[in-house]
């Protein structure tokens, strides 16, 4: 029996739904796509369901590929694009949390992947905030995105991943989003280092894991 901190994902049934928000295109796997893989192959009857907020015809094709690459051709995900302006979402804030609304209007999800509140890219923190306003049910982990500012925390949430996962998220995002390519952090290395990082801090078997902020979590 697991203690009180080494909860466990639970199996699923058909109706069980994960819902995931990402900022821009390339956000959820570099915040939770090794965790996503996790719960695909350990709950297969689950269903994914992926906002993105920020977004133009080719990242949305990136997108696609990614996430179904990622979890793969027999998993059930559905993708919604906002397509909205990069690094303007807190000025364009009531057309940002109406895109919200409209698309979690009939969800129910019981595990939702969202941005940091902590997270220093402005598009990041109001993706969380708009969460928190919209979507009361559910457990809430928050993800986290390394970055020039800095703001790497000190999660209270750890999932170990194992090294078919890591290799899972890390090809996926080296071999699906070219148009990132040319950014100087989006490497190999910078992916590696964080789960190897996080995996130390939780004693994970592999040696890596993905991290998370949980602000309220309900045990019944």
């Amino acid at each position: 029996m697991a203690g009180l901190a080494e909860l466990t994902f639970g199996s699923a049934d058909a109706s069980s739904q994960v819902l995931i928000l990402g900022a821009h295109c390339d956000d959820i796997e570099i915040g939770c796509g090794a965790t996503l893989v996790t719960l695909a192959e350990r709950s297969p009857e689950l269903r994914f369901h992926a906002i993105i907020f920020c977004s133009d015809p080719a990242r949305e094709e990136e997108t696609r590929n990614g996430l179904r690459t990622l979890l793969g051709d027999d998993v059930s995900l559905k993708v919604d694009f906002g397509g909205l302006r990069d690094g303007f979402l807190p000025y364009r804030a009531e057309q940002t949390k109406d895109f919200l609304i409209d698309k979690t209007r009939s969800l129910s999800p019981e595990l939702i992947f969202t941005h940091s509140r902590n997270d220093l890219h402005q598009d990041h923190r109001f993706v969380s905030e708009i969460t928190r306003q919209v979507l009361r049910d559910g457990l809430v982990l928050e993800m986290e995105i390394p970055k020039y500012d800095g703001d790497m925390g000190r999660p209270n949430v750890y999932v170990p991943v194992t090294q078919n996962a890591v290799d899972r998220k890390i090809s996926t995002l080296l071999n699906c989003y070219p148009s990132q390519l040319q950014k100087y952090w989006f490497r190999e290395e910078t992916f590696a280092a964080t789960l190897n990082l996080r995996g130390l801090e939780c004693k994970s078997a592999s040696g890596m894991a993905e991290a998370f902020y949980a602000s309220k979590v309900v045990i019944s």
